[in-house]
């Protein structure tokens, strides 16, 4: 799978010279900088050869094709054009092999869940359409994107910039008919093995606040940069859980196993979206159960570009289990399981590799926790090995947080008038 290291991504071509400007302007990261659209490009000079760049790269980057990045970028065509070349010119001048070639040529077949349409970055102008979810126009009310947080005044790119990801996020929105699943939330419980086995019960209410609150952590990793170490040499001390989350609300993927291609996939279609979380202005955390030094340095920051914690006394995973850890056997949990099945053929569609390391029955999950003490607004359980939040679900609860500080903000600022 692609990586999300900016220095991977931006290969050995022409983009590599723009990094200490895109640094500069706040284009720090690859899900940030794959929305740049072409007013965005225009205001920090990017001429056509990095601009036909930045494009293939992106292209590539969603469809887990990066290794050809160097090979396409040289050609100094930009993406229309070689989409337009044949199977045989693809292969012989390229290297490409078959698989890729039908992978590369289908426009439709991304290998991620992919950020809405909006956010291409080729579009002459791009357009609000009526939601019928305020509150996701609401959380974007008193939002600035990288650029508007960079300068001064509000140019016009970081205005379009602000109009993709109300867009995006509207695209997002809980559609009339869709059953949402609560605050908590697991995938259906399906019997096994024609009924001889029976999936493993999960709980039905949201863990205690009380119960996270002073969970020790260890931070592992930071959020990633440009040009910041791989890894944190000197591990952080201690600190409670509830630290992190005492300013912005937070969205912790508890990961079961950072080898396990399906949880890899899961993080990186998840981080894949950070410039709508960034919008609503909450952050993505990662938490593991178990420390492998070389197994969080192959996670981080090619799956995953967020912070990373170590959850020793596996706390997080506990609260999903309602006070214990949920497990699963190999056995009965994915090989008579057709629904972790599917999970591995969907994660294994997208390029991904793995490995075997560590501890992979216990159970992840996710949780979206409130700012301050409000507490735990959504909770995610893995019930069948590979199973994800719906990203619905969880940007759609984001957005409602959101939407809760600004109405308290405005009540404060009423009350103080």
């Amino acid at each position: 799978m692609a990586s999300f290291s900016m220095e991977d991504f931006v290969g050995n071509g022409v983009l590599k010279e723009l990094l200490p400007k895109l640094l500069e302007d706040g284009w720090d990261d690859v899900p940030t900088l794959k929305i740049m659209n072409s007013e965005d490009m225009d205001s920090i000079n990017m001429t056509r050869r990095q601009k036909d760049a930045l494009e293939v790269r992106s292209y590539l980057h969603d469809r887990a094709l990066m290794q050809y990045g160097d090979k396409l970028e040289a050609s100094e065509k930009c993406l229309p054009e070689l989409l337009n070349l044949s199977s045989g010119d693809l292969s012989t001048q390229f290297g490409m092999k078959r698989g890729h070639i039908a992978r590369f040529t289908d426009r439709s077949n991304a290998c991620a869940e992919p950020l809405p349409k909006t956010y291409n970055q080729t579009a002459k102008k791009i357009t609000s359409a009526t939601s019928g979810n305020d509150s996701i126009y609401k959380s974007l009310g008193s939002v600035k994107s990288k650029n508007m947080q960079s300068t001064s005044k509000f140019s016009p790119s970081s205005i379009n910039y602000d109009k993709s990801l109300q867009q995006s996020l509207a695209d997002f929105k809980i559609k009339d008919g869709y059953i949402f699943k609560g605050i908590v939330a697991a995938g259906p419980a399906e019997a096994r093995a024609c009924g001889c086995v029976q999936p493993p019960p999960v709980v039905d209410e949201v863990a205690p606040y009380s119960f996270i609150e002073k969970i020790s952590v260890e931070k592992l990793t930071p959020e990633y940069k440009i040009g910041m170490e791989r890894l944190v040499k000197t591990r952080s001390p201690p600190m409670k859980a509830s630290e992190l989350w005492q300013d912005k609300p937070a969205v912790l993927l508890c990961i079961r196993r950072p080898g396990c291609i399906m949880c890899r996939a899961e993080a990186h279609q998840l981080y894949a979206k950070k410039p709508m979380f960034d919008a609503l202005g909450v952050q993505l955390i990662a938490v593991l159960h178990e420390y492998i030094e070389s197994e969080v340095t192959d996670f981080w920051p090619r799956y995953w570009g967020g912070v990373v914690l170590y959850d020793r006394d596996r706390g997080f995973f506990k609260a999903l289990g309602g006070g214990q850890l949920l497990k699963d056997k190999f056995v009965s949990g994915f090989i008579f399981n057709p629904r972790a099945i599917a999970n591995y053929k969907r994660a294994k569609a997208m390029g991904i590799k793995q490995n075997f390391k560590g501890e992979g029955e216990i159970k992840g999950g996710l949780f979206v926790v409130g700012r301050g003490k409000s507490g735990v607004a959504y909770q995610f359980i893995e019930r069948n090995f590979g199973d994800w939040a719906p990203p619905a679900e969880v940007i759609g609860i984001c957005s409602q947080l959101q939407s809760q500080k600004q109405s308290q903000e405005e009540s404060i600022k009423t009350t103080k008038e």
